[in-house]
């Protein structure tokens, strides 16, 4: 509420407050003037006037010290008080102008009502009349007895709930995967929503052998309906514990995104890109004395108990082709495959994007070689940005190249910035981590944290530097719009990186899926699949490289936010050949 507004409410208070108490003196007037008639008539002039004079005295002392009254009273002012209680008293009242919405703002805006269109609310009044995976059906179209490798196999998917009826909407959240486990091969299948209860699912025939299909709910479309109004509703189920240092004296205080207390805070806000971080401000403590924070997860869920239900371990993730067998795949005299041009930069993705064979990743619209490591990276400079996920390529660098070794920046805990250089070869090898939110119960330093876009911005840029950009796993728990703006900004700092120095390349690595299992409502792969979605929207119009670990660790059936060495390698030996 604006100053200007507070004053006139406490002005309004005041006159209600001052006519309450009038009334009452007037009361107190009449009944005395009774009491006085019957006792003496000759006295009731004077102690009439001796009356009114009081009376007026009590309404002018209100008035003149509204302010204090007010603050006496305790009432809640806050902007929410203020709209949904008062506002039907000022409706006539001049409305003050509003800031106009910056450009991200109002792309933010525009992709959140972009999203609440393909995500409308389906409310369900019991678990009966959610989709169901074992009532549903699953069919080939036009099914054979031998595929040819190659070939496109089409499944047609109809939605039933638990009672049997067809489902008249979409929405659900599937995950198809073909595999061959003897052959360590696997390949995401395409799923496409008819928005009326059916889904056509295609899964390419890269490898010959027996093959399995797999077609799984993660979750009924009332399940995503339910996540996603749960999402954006607070910021509040992780909770951050900020210490505070000053000289021998140590103070841990609650902070977060966005703080709902009348607290005295501490702010850390980047102006330009309008990201902000609060505290609530120790006693005796400046705000410069934060070092060190973690994060702990608050018992606070914005799901009823109901659609809690939905979240329960036996129905995430249930399997809806359990009564096919496998299919077999020939190579069928097919002329032999074209060879396809080597992977580069700027090449678009396709879905699927690839698939594993032999545990080795081959995208669809390129090829991989085998690389050299130490040699592709000579005189090169690589910056790694982001969350532990990427971390991990840092540490598969590290086990990979004998001759990296590791400087010591005389910070302390895993999430410390690395440094790893080979000075022979001029490798130089570099991890940090982004900054807010950064969730998880270890403590790690927050005295050399800065938002990536900072970290961009300070970079040269040239031909022999490559930076390559992690963010999603922990935005999951919070509103989208915190994801959308981290997303904007990053864009934003990468087109001027570009703008200064062109031949830079930047690498965008997506999210891996996760632990399927692990606390829903925060991390469910749902999150992760609406972020790779903005991500993949978001970047279209740079010349950047987008490394689809979404489908990469869907192929693989890894379900780990922390997948296997082989994985990541894999991943980064696509990075390997855009450099090479």
């Amino acid at each position: 509420m604006s100053q200007k507004n507070f004053k006139c409410f406490q002005r309004l208070f005041a006159f209600l407050f001052c006519f309450v108490v009038c009334f009452c003196a007037c009361f107190c007037i009449v009944s005395c003037r009774i009491l006085i008639m019957k006792i003496s008539m000759i006295n009731y002039k004077s102690l009439w006037a001796l009356l009114f004079i009081l009376a007026s005295w009590i309404t002018f002392t209100v008035f003149q010290n509204s302010t204090k009254i007010w603050s006496a009273l305790n009432l809640p002012i806050s902007l929410h008080h203020w709209n949904n209680s008062i506002k039907s008293l000022f409706l006539k009242a001049p409305l003050i102008p509003l800031k106009p919405l910056t450009e991200t703002e109002l792309r933010i805006k525009e992709i959140i009502e972009k999203l609440d269109q393909q995500i409308p609310p389906r409310p369900f009044t019991h678990m009966n009349t959610t989709t169901s995976a074992t009532h549903s059906t699953a069919t080939i179209l036009n099914p054979r007895d031998t595929y040819c490798r190659g070939d496109q196999l089409d499944i047609l998917l109809e939605m039933r709930d638990h009672l049997g009826h067809r489902k008249q909407y979409g929405g659900d959240f599937l995950r198809a995967r073909m595999s061959s486990p003897a052959l360590m091969a696997g390949a995401s299948g395409k799923v496409t929503d008819f928005n009326n209860g059916t889904y056509l699912v295609s899964f390419t025939l890269f490898w010959e052998g027996q093959v399995s299909l797999s077609l799984l709910l993660i979750h009924p479309s009332e399940g995503v309906s339910a996540l996603w109004n749960a999402r954006n509703q607070g910021y509040d189920r992780v909770i951050f514990i900020g210490q505070f240092v000053n000289g021998t004296s140590q103070v841990h205080s609650e902070c977060g995104l966005i703080l709902n207390t009348n607290a005295e805070l501490c702010q850390y806000l980047d102006n330009r890109d309008q990201e902000a971080f609060y505290c609530v401000r120790p006693q005796h403590m400046p705000c410069a004395a934060l070092t060190h924070m973690h994060s702990e997860n608050k018992k606070v869920s914005y799901l009823s108990k109901q659609e809690k239900s939905l979240f329960e371990r036996s129905n995430v993730g249930v399997e809806i082709m359990e009564k096919f067998n496998t299919i077999s795949v020939s190579k069928c005299n097919k002329e032999t495959v074209a060879k396809k041009e080597k992977c580069k930069v700027g090449m678009t993705s396709t879905i699927p994007s690839g698939h594993v064979w032999r545990n080795t990743w081959n995208p669809v619209s390129c090829s991989l070689a085998t690389v050299k490591m130490k040699e592709c990276l000579r005189g090169k400079l690589i910056y790694l940005m982001g969350d532990s996920t990427i971390r991990q390529w840092m540490e598969y660098f590290k086990a990979s190249i004998n001759t990296l070794k590791s400087v010591d920046l005389h910070e302390s805990g895993k999430l410390q910035h690395q440094l790893a250089v080979d000075l022979d070869r001029n490798i130089n090898i570099q991890w940090q981590k982004h900054c807010y939110p950064l969730v998880g119960s270890m403590t790690y330093s927050v005295k050399e944290m800065e938002y990536l876009t900072r970290a961009i911005d300070r970079t040269g840029g040239e031909k022999n530097t490559v930076i390559v950009i992690s963010l999603g796993q922990h935005f999951r728990p919070f509103p989208i719009d915190v994801f959308i703006r981290r997303a904007l900004n990053v864009h934003k700092a990468i087109k001027r990186l570009l703008l200064r120095s062109p031949d830079t390349m930047v690498i965008i690595k997506t999210e891996n899926i996760r632990e399927m299992y692990n606390d829903a409502e925060r991390f469910s792969d749902f999150h992760g699949y609406i972020q790779y979605l903005i991500i993949k929207d978001i970047f279209q119009d740079l010349n950047v490289s987008i490394i689809d670990a979404w489908d990469i660790t869907i192929a693989y059936g890894t379900n780990d936010v922390h997948p296997p060495q082989h994985v990541v390698g894999n991943q980064i030996n696509i990075l390997l050949n855009y450099i090479c």
